[in-house]
């Protein structure tokens, strides 16, 4: 079995294939916020891509979480920091979710065999979920509105690293192999490593880097968010 890392969602039709899993990452932030949520015991999360879905969701009285450009939407109850999903507020609830990049990227994906969010906090419970299904992977990068970004092209190769340590994947392509060694070579301090980075540097303009050092922490949840049809709607559970 392959696994390969595609940088951009704008690349993704040169990867995508209809029998692999696809795992959806954007570790500033939304990918980490719905595993966080999803640890403090949210039910399920639609992911739509545009404020005007999100907008008609919350007039129809669902909690939404929205964010575009970093800032929480005014209309929203919750942002894009994990810190704001906690079991008090999330626990048994439905939510509906829209990002920058991250739920675009989502739905860009959604044909794949199987679909499921990553993020450094659900990172070995992500690799275990792949290697059961026994399936080519797919790391989808979220990016930063179809460019590459740094972060999430280090989970790729954090993931990648993890499934060819299986002995049972080998990487699919260069960018796989790019990705590996980025991660190899910065594993030790990322916070260092990612500290001049674009998305990094947009969060702490916006004092918003808070939440940085739990996105960057190893596998503290063992949820995987799978996405489900239903329909036209996109739900993760």
């Amino acid at each position: 079995m392959k696994v390969d890392v595609c940088f951009s969602p704008a690349l993704y039709p040169a990867y995508h294939d209809p029998e692999a899993v696809v795992v959806v990452v954007d570790i500033f932030r939304a990918t980490t916020t719905m595993a966080a949520a999803f640890a403090n015991g949210v039910r399920s999360i639609r992911p739509v891509a545009t404020l005007e879905e999100a907008e008609a969701y919350k007039a129809e009285g669902w909690l939404v979480g929205a964010e575009r450009n970093v800032r929480r939407c005014a209309f929203a109850d919750f942002g894009n920091s994990p810190f704001d999903y906690t079991p008090e507020k999330v626990a048994g609830k439905e939510l509906v979710f829209t990002t920058t990049n991250g739920t675009r990227a989502i739905t860009v994906a959604r044909t794949a065999f199987r679909v499921v969010t990553g993020a450094f906090i659900n990172l070995r419970a992500v690799a275990d979920y792949c290697a059961h299904h026994k399936r080519d992977v797919v790391v989808l990068c979220s990016g930063w509105q179809d460019k590459v970004n740094i972060e999430d092209t280090l989970f790729g190769g954090a993931l990648t690293d993890e499934l060819v340590n299986t002995g049972l994947y080998e990487t699919g392509s260069d960018a796989a192999v790019i990705a590996r060694n980025m991660w190899t070579d910065n594993r030790a301090d990322l916070l260092a490593y990612l500290d001049t980075t674009d998305h990094l540097g947009r969060l702490r303009a916006n004092h918003l880097e808070d939440a940085v050092p739990y996105c960057l922490t190893m596998s503290i949840t063992d949820k995987v968010p799978e996405l489900t049809l239903e329909g036209d709607t996109l739900i993760l559970r």
